[in-house]
C-alpha cells in the first residue's frame, strides 16, 4: 500500500500537540500545517488536559511529549482515556526505558515514538490514524 503522504489532506482535523520544547511545537505546527489541520499547542500537560476537556469532540489526534510540566505524557493519556477510548494518543518522546514504553501502553497510548522524528514517520502515522483509521479502540 504505497501513498503520497504529501497530499495528505487533514483540513477537517484538529491535532492537538503539547511539548515543553519551543522548537519541537514549532516543527511539528509546520509539518502539521503543510496537511491543512487545524493544530493547537500547549507547553504543558494541565492546559492540555484543561482544553482536552472542554473540546473533546473537536479533537483529532494528540501528539505529547513524555516529559512535560505539571502533568507528564502518561498521565495525560492516563486522564483523556477516562474521557475517550478512542482518540488517537501518541507519545513522541526522547526519552526511553523499557518501563515508560510499557507504562505509555499500559495507560492507553497508541504509539510510542523516539526523536527525533522525521517528517515521512509523521505523515504515515497522521495517515494511519486519521484517513485509514487503522487502529482499535483503546480497552482498559
Amino acid at each position: 500500500m504505497h501513498s503520497d503522504h504529501y497530499n495528505l489532506d487533514l483540513s477537517k482535523k484538529t491535532i492537538a500537540i503539547v511539548d515543553d520544547d519551543l522548537a519541537s511545537i514549532k516543527y511539528f505546527e509546520v509539518l502539521l500545517k503543510t496537511t491543512g489541520a487545524n493544530v493547537v499547542s500547549f507547553l504543558n500537560g494541565s492546559e492540555l488536559l484543561e482544553y482536552v476537556k472542554e473540546n473533546i469532540n473537536s479533537i483529532d489526534m494528540v501528539l505529547l511529549d513524555y516529559l512535560i510540566p505539571l502533568v507528564n505524557g502518561i498521565d495525560c493519556i492516563r486522564q483523556i482515556r477516562k474521557i475517550d477510548r478512542n482518540i488517537p494518543l501518541l507519545l513522541i518522546t526522547a526519552f526511553y526505558t523499557r518501563e515508560s514504553k510499557e507504562e505509555a501502553f499500559l495507560a492507553g497510548s497508541n504509539e510510542y515514538i523516539l526523536k527525533p522524528v522525521v517528517p515521512e514517520k509523521v505523515l504515515a502515522l497522521l495517515e494511519k490514524y486519521l484517513v485509514h483509521r487503522e487502529f482499535a479502540p483503546y480497552m482498559s
